[in-house]
């Protein structure tokens, strides 16, 4: 069955019927309390607290809301308190990781470690999905958040990632979008029209296996078949691209900020490519923005 909305993964959770124990790390912020209490409230999760007790406690009171009750781990220490919410999973103590206020890259840092991190299946990449404009189905976009300026080969394997996750949402064959600003290869002028361009005969090789790739296409060309008719585009992802691919993370950034600022979207963000879904919301993401992020990183992980 193919999920078409964000309550329709947080429906899929439910039927599960097990809360996924999320360990959140440092937690002593408004959206960050507030998502996890949402998620303890909707019947998906299970949140465990770390981080300084006295500021999380003052924080939530400040907001009318309550954390008594719940499992908290003190650690006054920020980084020390990621690394702890790590030893956790890896102890079987918690089914997943959420990332609370402080930098994405002390997370991955603390995640990729060799010696104490959470081993990886290949490369990590961020991972959002929201509700496309029709309102009839999701759309993911990739990467915004991790890999800073991706090669051709890290490109291949952040697609990777992201036909992963559409799959488990029940895209069967996922369309993917590999963005450009234009729809001809301008090289070397634009060198990421022609590592689109790879892509998509990469995947008509099979490389990505069922999977429909197209590249480069401006974000109109990939999202609104209208713009694809009007500029003549003939082809099967242009207008409903499942999969959209920024070519580096200053672009995947700027439009993530978008959807959440100037569209308003609700969005769920998680980084997949390890063995634990980490929520990595944005510090700025609404509260309503990690929830839904905790719900798709219980639904990836089978909860």
């Amino acid at each position: 069955m193919t999920i078409t909305s964000l309550q329709g993964i947080i429906s899929a959770v439910h039927k599960h019927g097990k809360r996924a124990r999320v360990a959140i790390a440092p937690c002593a912020e408004e959206f960050v309390i507030r998502s996890a209490l949402t998620a303890h409230a909707e019947g998906i999760a299970e949140p465990i607290f770390i981080g300084n007790r006295e500021k999380a406690l003052k924080v939530a009171a400040d907001h009318g809301l309550n954390i008594d009750g719940f499992e908290f781990l003190e650690e006054n220490d920020d980084i020390e308190a990621v690394s702890m919410a790590v030893r956790h999973f890896k102890e079987g103590k918690a089914d997943l990781i959420m990332k609370g206020l402080i930098s994405t890259s002390v997370v991955l840092k603390a995640i990729l470690n060799k010696e104490s991190g959470v081993p990886t299946k290949g490369i990590i990449s961020h991972v959002t999905v929201f509700e496309a404009p029709t309102g009839d189905r999701l759309v993911l976009l990739t990467d915004a958040g991790v890999n800073i300026k991706p090669n051709l080969q890290r490109k291949a394997d952040i697609l990777r990632n992201a036909l992963y996750v559409a799959r488990k949402l029940g895209i069967v064959q996922p369309k993917a979008a590999i963005l450009a600003a234009t729809e001809k290869v301008n090289y070397p002028a634009m060198p990421a029209t022609l590592d689109a361009d790879i892509l998509a005969k990469m995947s008509a090789e099979g490389v990505f296996g069922d999977a429909r790739v197209a590249g480069p296409l401006a974000l109109d060309l990939a999202i609104s078949s209208t713009a694809a008719a009007c500029k003549g585009i003939d082809n099967p992802v242009a207008g409903c691209a499942d999969i959209l691919l920024t070519p580096e993370i200053e672009s995947g950034n700027i439009l993530y900020k978008a959807l959440t600022t100037i569209a308003g979207k609700t969005l769920a963000s998680v980084v997949v490519g390890s063995d634990v879904p980490i929520v990595v919301s944005s510090r700025g993401d609404s509260d309503s923005s990690k929830f839904h992020s905790i719900a798709l990183a219980c639904y990836l992980a089978g909860y």
